[in-house]
């Protein structure tokens, strides 16, 4: 079996603060209630005309300025994980993945991290620390793109977790709270399933028995990969 945390992650739980601008609503006046007028008295002769007042001119309506366009915001990149008491460089930010490099007592290693897009519980709303999904590469240990997955609660001890990319399912083995593929024949094919994939679901179990479905996004994965593999020879 390979050793795997060789380093201890510790996983910062990112906050996330939401907010919108409200239009600002226009209110209308209600109309004044129309003066009552006093009724002319007969003695004094006919009541005399106001001279009506001139209607004043209707100013000219300034020419409507076209909206300025929205700039789009950019991807913020997923808060990367302190390894072995090092925080890590971003190299770049590809869709949902950020890639990373990070020399950890003088040992380089660089990877692609990820949060899932969604995440649900069963019972729901169960609390988790933060969940990630990463593929690391060391080149010191030989190791090139190992997926791991931190799910945010210890697994059921001796269960199996999984991950569907597309049709095609891969055992996981669990510790604590990590998951790695089981057959490390097959870490290669899903790497490349992964590149080439839309989505990565991935199942398991709490020690409470709860269970989890994690939805990861893989637009921008094949780029990110790239990155750590141009930075980690």
């Amino acid at each position: 079996m390979r050793i795997h945390r060789q380093w201890q992650l510790a996983l910062p739980l990112l906050i996330g603060a939401a907010f919108a601008v409200p239009a600002n609503a226009q209110t209308q006046s209600e109309p004044a209630a129309p003066q009552a007028t006093a009724p002319a008295n007969p003695a004094s002769g006919p009541a005399k005309k106001p001279k009506p007042k001139p209607k004043p001119k209707p100013a000219e309506a300034a020419p409507a300025q076209p909206a300025e366009p929205t700039p789009a915001k950019p991807a913020k990149p997923a808060p990367p994980p302190t390894v072995g008491g090092v925080k890590p460089t971003l190299l770049g930010q590809y869709g949902e993945w950020g890639a990373y490099t990070a020399s950890p007592g003088g040992k380089k290693l660089c990877f692609a991290i990820a949060k899932p897009t969604s995440a649900e519980t069963n019972p729901p709303n169960r609390p988790r620390n933060p969940v990630y999904m990463f593929v690391s590469t060391r080149p010191a240990a030989k190791v090139v793109n190992e997926v791991s997955i931190i799910t945010g609660y210890p697994f059921k001890p001796g269960t199996e977790a999984s991950a569907a990319i597309g049709s095609t399912s891969y055992a996981l083995y669990t510790q604590q709270d990590g998951a790695w593929i089981k057959n490390a024949a097959e870490e290669a094919q899903m790497v490349d399933a992964m590149r080439a994939g839309q989505t990565a679901v991935v199942k398991g179990t709490s020690a409470k028995g709860t269970q989890s479905t994690d939805t990861y996004s893989l637009k921008g994965l094949s780029q990110a990969l790239d990155r750590v593999g141009q930075e980690c020879k």
